[in-house]
């Protein structure tokens, strides 16, 4: 079947779309708790850093085309995230708070240039404990009263942890603070799950003892992990417990005890006094109601609400002079409610008119002023003597009456003379007196004024002023102003004592005295020249390292001792640096060789002179100048000799070298004479020969072949040597011929000088002699030939002459 041109036409179109199509890239979907993907279903704890890399954002594209990633948030909204495009590392840029947004939406897309594929993905933000427990309706203040019974609840107090899980339980409990508003606070408990506050158990409240309590409740969160450690938090708050008073308190009067008093002129419904009383319970006060448990025959009444006491009866019916009376007082309370009650005496005594004023009389008569003197400050109860007062009235009052129409009262004055006594101490104004003076100041300076006061009078409160201690000999106080000063020959010195420490006293005229303490601080003054070791200094330089020259200052105090170096003078200039504070002269960087030196050498030798100047900071300042001699040197030159090495580096120190020789020589003269001891004490062993001795010859070892002459020499040469002395034990039972015969021990003969062939092994034996010495007849050997020229004849008559030596030294026992 022919397709018609329009069909054709449109299935080639497809196939050229077909052959330009491009599918658009995707996200790799790796599920729940991957960090790798399209971010489905990933969550993020609340304290995640800023600035940590958190996801990977990861995808591909279906013809293998580079991608790129992109993330996008809401305009109204934070930008949480950010991501590198190339890579889709996603990195968290705003802190996290999972109580304020607990989820974050956010459009993530990936792209191949062509094609944009964006997905919308919600991250779940996690809890960490990063809240404190808050206390809600503060602040907490109730009212408590003061019968309620012990272990009841009376208050709940309520936190919110805004947190999960652990971190957001709540724990209470109790924080102790003994202080004067909180003693009692261990009358409560709180239960730690629920926060319900109680009256412990045995505990009671009393309003009359406190008012009110302090509490301080705590509230703790469960604990959790917060920026990978665990945390926990706590927060106080502050629970006010007013106590309400109850009526458990009888009244209680005021202004005891009550005296009345009835005069002769009384009149019958007088007022003779008020009894005053109050209920004990002071929140909640009751009305008191008054009466007299006694009515006295109808004499007195008593106004059951004010508590004022009447007479009824004229004073002439009356017919005792003293009445007492009971007072009850009863407080007012509600129906039903037992009522309190209290009693209280009253005493009213019966008085004649007062028609008379009372008196003053001393010894010469009625008088109104009485004088005397006294010492200041008398024991208590002391009387006062040469006072003699008396007083006379008519009635039969006091000296001055009272509670009468009349109120007759005669007054006299006494006027006492107070004499002084020594009862006070000089007192400085100070326990301290610090001062500061000049080093160089004169003999005579002022240095500081000591002022002590005494309160007393006349002699008694003239101060005299000394000083002494240790640190006083240099200084003079003037006895009446106390003005301390120098010794006129008195010549200060910072650099050898800086500070002087002694007492001031002051003393009044009885020798009642006190002291203080006087610190006297030298202010260095700038007096001393800065100081070289020597003033010429020759020293070695090695290339590469530095060298110090030193000056020191003797002054007390910076800046007057702190010393700066400088070159004053060099030829030529630009060879040599100074570290202006540490004194250390190097050479110019740009040298760097000896060949470099030689040029500019003036006399080819590496040698120069520098004059170094020292100054101090003080001011005026002061320098001093020292020359120094350098030799330049290198490393190579000083390994040559290890004794010239030495030489160098002690050039600058004489009495190093001196030192190093004499320890040498010390050494050596110590050897010698332990050699020589130990020869002295070998020898004098050696020649000891006891009475009876035994000579024991050993058989010599065969001598090997060989062409070694020396060593045959030498070896022949100690036969004598091979005699060994042994003493016999003495035997006194024993018979024998020689028994108080002592044979003279001879010592043996000298052998032959040993027969030299190298092509012959010579062999001697020695008998056993025992009792006596015997030299044995030696076996004459040949006269060995020379051989090797003169040197060895030479040792043959060396080792000769020393057998024969050895032979006259021991006929000397024969």
């Amino acid at each position: 079947m022919r397709r018609s041109p329009l069909a054709a036409l449109v299935l080639g179109l497809l196939h050229v779309y077909l052959a330009q199509a491009n599918f658009a890239p995707h996200f790799f979907d790796n599920g729940v708790g991957s960090t790798n993907g399209n971010m489905a279903l990933f969550s993020l704890p609340e304290d995640t850093p800023v600035g940590s890399h958190v996801y990977t954002l990861n995808g591909t594209d279906p013809e293998g085309d580079p991608i790129s990633y992109h993330i996008s948030f809401d305009p109204s909204t934070r930008s949480v995230f950010s991501v590198d495009p190339n890579f889709g590392n996603i990195t968290l840029v705003e802190e996290l708070d999972r109580e304020r947004e607990d989820e974050i939406e956010t459009v993530i897309s990936i792209s191949d240039g062509l094609n944009l594929v964006a997905e919308k993905v919600v991250i779940l933000v996690t809890d960490a404990n990063d809240e404190a427990p808050r206390f809600i309706q503060e602040p907490y203040i109730i009212r408590v009263p003061e019968n309620t019974p012990a272990g009841s609840s009376i208050f709940k107090v309520h936190a919110e942890d805004k947190d999960t899980g652990s971190g957001g339980s709540v724990t209470y409990f109790l924080q102790l603070v003994p202080t004067l508003q909180n003693l009692h606070s261990s009358k409560f408990t709180i239960d730690r799950h629920s926060g319900v506050l109680r009256l412990q158990a045995g505990a009671t409240l009393d309003y009359e003892k406190s008012r009110a309590h302090f509490i301080t409740v705590v509230a703790k969160d469960g604990g959790g992990r917060l920026r990978g450690a665990d945390v926990v938090f706590s927060t106080t708050t502050t629970v006010t417990i007013n106590v309400e008073d109850v009526q458990d308190m009888a009244p209680i009067f005021v202004g005891t005890p009550y005296y009345g008093y009835v005069y002769e002129d009384t009149l019958p419904g007088s007022e003779v006094l008020t009894v005053v009383a109050i209920d004990g319970d002071r929140g909640k006060p009751n009305h008191i109601l008054y009466r007299l448990l006694n009515e006295s025959d109808g004499i007195f009444e008593i106004n059951e609400t004010s508590g004022a006491i009447s007479v009824l009866q004229s004073p002439a019916q009356l017919r005792r002079e003293v009445y007492e009376l009971h007072v009850q007082v009863t407080e007012v309370n509600s129906p039903g409610s037992s009522a309190a009650q209290a009693t209280v005496p009253v005493t009213i005594r019966i008085v004649d008119l007062n028609n008379h004023p009372p008196t003053f009389y001393g010894e010469s008569g009625p008088q109104n002023k009485f004088e005397l003197s006294m010492f200041e400050h008398p024991p208590q109860g002391e009387i006062l003597r040469g006072l003699k007062i008396t007083v006379n009235d008519s009635d039969q009052l006091l000296a001055i009456e009272v509670n009468t129409p009349e109120k007759f009262s005669s007054t006299a004055d006494i006027v006492i003379q107070l004499l002084d006594t020594n009862d006070n101490v000089p007192k400085f104004t100070s326990h301290y007196y610090i001062a500061r003076i000049p080093e160089n100041a004169p003999g005579g300076s002022n240095v500081v004024a000591v002022t002590a006061m005494d309160p007393d009078t006349g002699p008694w409160g003239k101060v005299q002023y000394s000083i002494y201690g240790t640190g006083s000999d240099l200084f003079l106080i003037h006895p009446s102003t106390g003005l301390i000063y120098t010794q006129p020959w008195a010549s200060l010195d910072a650099e050898s004592t800086s500070r002087y420490n002694f007492y001031v006293k002051a003393e009044d005229m009885d020798g009642r005295y006190s002291l203080a303490e006087v610190f006297v601080t030298l202010l260095d003054v700038n007096d001393h020249y800065p100081q070289f070791v020597q003033s010429v200094q020759e020293k070695i330089m090695v290339l590469g390292t530095p060298l110090k020259i030193e000056a020191t200052d003797q002054d007390a105090e910076e800046p007057n001792n702190l010393v700066d170096y400088s070159i004053t003078h060099a030829e030529p200039v630009n060879v040599f640096d100074i570290d202006e504070h540490t004194g250390e002269i190097r050479l110019k960087n740009s040298i760097r060789s000896l060949e470099a030196l030689r040029n500019i050498t003036p006399s080819g030798d590496y040698s120069w002179s520098l004059q170094v100047q020292a100054k101090d900071r003080g001011s005026p300042s002061f320098s001093t100048t020292a020359l120094l001699k350098i030799d330049i040197t290198d490393t190579e030159r000083l390994s040559r000799g290890s004794m010239a090495a030495f030489l160098i580096q002690t050039k600058d120190n004489p009495m190093k070298a001196v030192g190093v020789l004499a320890g040498v020589m010390a050494i050596v003269v110590a050897i010698t004479v332990l050699i020589s001891t130990a020869t002295f004490w070998r020898n004098k062993r050696s020649n000891k020969v006891l009475p009876v001795r035994r000579v024991l010859r050993r058989r010599p070892s065969p001598a090997p072949h060989t062409v070694r002459i020396e060593w045959l020499k030498f070896k022949r040469a100690k036969a004598a040597s091979k005699f060994i002395l042994k003493e016999d034990p003495p035997n006194e039972n024993c018979n024998n011929s020689s028994v108080g015969v002592m044979v003279p021990p001879r010592a043996p003969a000298l052998p032959p000088p040993p027969k030299m062939a190298s092509s012959m092994v010579v062999q001697q034996t020695v008998p056993t002699v025992s009792g006596s010495l015997t030299p044995q007849p030696s076996q004459q050997l040949p006269t060995p030939k020379p051989l090797g020229g003169p040197v060895q004849s030479s040792l043959v008559s060396e080792l000769k002459q020393k057998f024969e030596k050895k032979s006259l030294g021991n006929k000397a026992y024969v």
